[in-house]
């Protein structure tokens, strides 16, 4: 499935990802991927927000084309905002995208399927399924290889100075214990800003 990282310390997040694609038993490593890097970056570069999803491949290119739509705004400044745009998103992948939102019987709501994390400068963010949103603060991991993930950065983040360095600790551990995950490591930063 994939390990996908955050952190924040030190005035800086940090979003981390593996760059292994998997069907089943089969895998295709970023040896013979030319778009193996799950991080994708939209908006501004003064207002930047990563955001890396885990699950199907198909929701990559779905969710890229989405927030590039001339007529769609997106808005990752807050948690309540991640929660709006995330909602438009779900009708979005209903009505045009064509999404099968069944899942479990006595699910409370309609599921996205999309579980992904975001930094920008607002902070670092978890979206999931059913359009749950939590803002962290220290570090979070998703995928496959995300129990792998927190405990490496368990262990070194009040050792460790950099973000950088925390996530790339947690994606190396996925891709070493997960059969999910694989290197070469991706990672985007950017510097925090403070809460007016």
């Amino acid at each position: 499935m994939s390990t996908v990282v955050v952190v924040r310390k030190n005035g800086v997040a940090c979003i981390a990802a593996d760059s292994l694609t998997s069907y089943g038993d089969l895998k295709l490593s970023a040896q013979y991927d030319p778009h193996s890097e799950k991080i994708q970056s939209f908006g501004n570069t003064s207002a930047e927000t990563h955001l890396a999803i885990v699950g199907s491949a198909a929701h990559t290119l779905v969710i890229e084309s989405l927030l590039n739509k001339d007529d769609f705004f997106p808005d990752f400044s807050d948690r309540a905002s991640i929660f709006a745009t995330f909602s438009q998103v779900h009708t979005e992948l209903k009505e045009n995208y064509f999404l099968n939102t069944k899942d479990e019987e006595d699910d409370p709501y309609e599921s996205s399927h999309i579980d992904a994390l975001a930094v920008n400068e607002r902070g670092i963010f978890g979206i999931f399924s059913m359009r749950e949103v939590y803002e962290y603060s220290k570090f979070w991991a998703t995928g496959s290889g995300s129990p792998y993930a927190l405990g490496a950065m368990h262990a070194v983040y009040d050792r460790y100075d950099s973000a950088e360095s925390i996530a790339e600790a947690g994606v190396l551990a996925g891709a070493e214990f997960d059969n999910a995950s694989a290197t070469p490591v991706t990672m985007r930063m950017v510097n925090l800003v403070e809460a007016s």
